[in-house]
């Protein structure tokens, strides 16, 4: 969830990176900090707990720091409570130190990720002398790059990511290199932005793109030295890797709120042309085309078996694209929770397709996923919204959602994308392994092609009834989701969006399970909502709501 953003050039640092953190802001963060170099001088970090505002009227917006180069950072607490002390960045070396929040150092360093072995780097670093001040495993970071440095960033680097265990995109200004900095990644997500006489790094396009289009993604373990007038990327034997350029073809406006209240109100009114355009990318002249996905026909027969693997609302859209695939195409589909995938040593088909489901591209247990199966030689497929994203970049093969920017932490858009793409695919499996019938074919097609504009009624038509029963129910508690089959899967995304929005407890059941125990927590007045969309379950589904009203829920 933190957030990290990087400059230099010939402009002054501060107020870019506070604009960059802004529009991060809605990652979620409990504090921020700047560190900003001028010339010779040791870096200013200035740190403050609670909202990005805080820091930026500590900083005067950013025109108390002098400086052309530096790093921003809005922090989610992970080790150690929100506090100034343990926001970044988190600094080593000769420094003064102060309860203000604000400190002079030779070495500032921001992470994004978990450094899974700090404790036993903590500890010898402090049998050498280092003093901790934080609660945080990040300020390892900072003393270790102090203790290996000899006097060569890249060198030290090296031996530091070579230590580190875990997730992490580093940024580390160095009080021997002014007016410039290094950074690395390694499952964590982390661009560089090229700009005219200035150069950038982010954890999110939206951060920088004010500023430039082009940019450089970095795989794990590649090293980048920026400075205003040149950008350099090196692997861990120091040897100089070529990179693509890609151009970011979102507009600006698409990144900005737009006149709605809230990211997550614009997304959701965003739906009906994101899924249309998604449609569209693969339906031409009446027909599937998967001839950009790269997937033939030949090699759509062959599968045996299908293993879709995602993390959070995409392991939802895998739930939901289950009952179709194997409904259109009778190939056996099995739904795997990325965050477990590689843990349980899974037997895989050689002949299957393992389907990764992701976003950003970037989610680090999903693209692990990834490479577990291409390590033991299954082709790979992955939904993604991204452009050369990492999974995007790593698959055989790729299917591009065309959801544009997605801000919400929540996923509104990009949930429904990946419905319409998992549905598409299965369209075609089932016409290509002909289980379904040229006539069921455009059926089908047809009826995706409506849904664009029933999104629409959904979202206008029903907006004064939606608002009436949120007001009636927003002192809820509790809540439950039931559904039988795809609704039971549809509920599940639900309920987490329940939970994700307003922190009710909410949770999902199958209808039909309800009986075996979890009916006995249904009280007077708690919110039970039925989906029954199918006409062949709708009766029994409407039995199991029956069943918690006569327990006295709200249903």
């Amino acid at each position: 969830m933190c957030g990290i953003v990087g400059f230099t050039g010939n402009h002054q640092a501060a107020p870019i990176l506070l604009d960059g953190l802004s529009k991060l802001e809605y990652r979620g963060y409990d504090s921020a900090g700047l560190a900003v170099r001028d010339g010779e001088h040791l870096a200013q970090v200035v740190k403050a707990k609670g909202r990005l505002s805080n820091l930026s009227e500590k900083t005067d917006s950013g025109k108390a720091l002098k400086g052309n180069c530096g790093i921003g950072h809005t922090r989610w607490a992970t080790h150690g409570e929100p506090s100034q002390i343990n926001a970044h960045p988190h600094v080593s070396g000769n420094c003064e130190r102060s309860g203000s929040g604000t400190v002079e150092s030779e070495v500032v360093g921001v992470h994004n990720g978990i450094i899974e072995n700090y404790i036993s780097l903590k500890k010898k670093l402090e049998s050498k002398g280092f003093e901790f001040i934080s609660e945080t495993d990040t300020e390892v970071i900072a003393h270790l790059f102090e203790y290996y440095y000899k006097g060569d960033i890249m060198d030290t680097m090296i031996k530091v990511i070579n230590r580190v265990e875990g997730s992490y995109a580093l940024g580390v200004l160095c009080v021997d290199y002014p007016d410039q900095f290094i950074a690395v990644r390694k499952a964590s997500p982390m661009i560089v932005g090229l700009g005219d006489e200035e150069n950038f790094i982010a954890s999110d396009v939206t951060a920088i793109l004010k500023h430039t289009r082009d940019i450089y993604y970095l795989e794990d373990n590649e090293i980048v030295v920026l400075k205003k007038d040149s950008v350099k990327v090196y692997n861990t034997d120091k040897e100089e890797v070529k990179k693509e350029k890609f151009t970011v073809d979102w507009d600006v406006s698409a990144a900005e709120k737009g006149g709605y209240e809230h990211f997550m109100m614009k997304e959701i009114h965003e739906q009906p042309k994101a899924v249309s355009d998604t449609l569209n990318s693969v339906v031409k002249d009446g027909a599937i085309d998967l001839s950009e996905v790269g997937l033939s026909e030949e090699e759509i027969k062959e599968i045996s078996q299908i293993y879709i693997v995602a993390c959070g609302s995409a392991y939802h859209v895998g739930m939901a694209a289950q009952y179709v695939i194997e409904d259109l195409t009778r190939i056996p589909v099995r739904v795997e929770l990325a965050s477990e995938f590689r843990y349980r040593n899974p037997i895989l088909d050689p002949e299957g397709l393992v389907v990764i489901v992701s976003q950003s591209g970037e989610t680090a247990d999903s693209l692990a996923a990834l490479r577990e199966a291409k390590q033991r030689g299954i082709r790979t497929l992955g939904i993604v919204n991204v452009v050369g994203s990492s999974i995007a970049r790593e698959a055989d093969n790729v299917f591009y959602t065309l959801a544009g920017p997605e801000i919400s932490v929540a996923t509104t858009k990009a949930y429904s994308t990946q419905l319409i793409a998992s549905y598409a695919l299965a369209v075609q499996f089932g016409k290509v392994r002909e289980q379904i019938t040229e006539e069921k074919y455009q059926e089908l097609i047809a009826e995706l092609k409506t849904l664009p504009d029933k999104i629409t009624k959904i979202i206008e038509d029903d907006k004064e009834r939606i608002q009436w029963f949120a007001a009636k129910q927003a002192n809820a508690r509790d809540a439950f989701f039931i559904g039988r089959g795809i609704d039971y899967a549809i509920s599940m995304e639900g309920s987490l969006k329940m939970k994700e929005i307003s922190y009710i407890h909410s949770e999902a059941y199958a209808a039909g399970e309800l009986k075996h125990g979890t009916i006995s927590l249904i009280e007077d007045g708690i919110l039970v909502v039925g989906v029954a969309t199918q006409a062949a379950l709708f009766e029994k589904t409407i039995s199991n709501m029956v069943e918690v009203k006569s327990r006295g829920a709200y249903l």
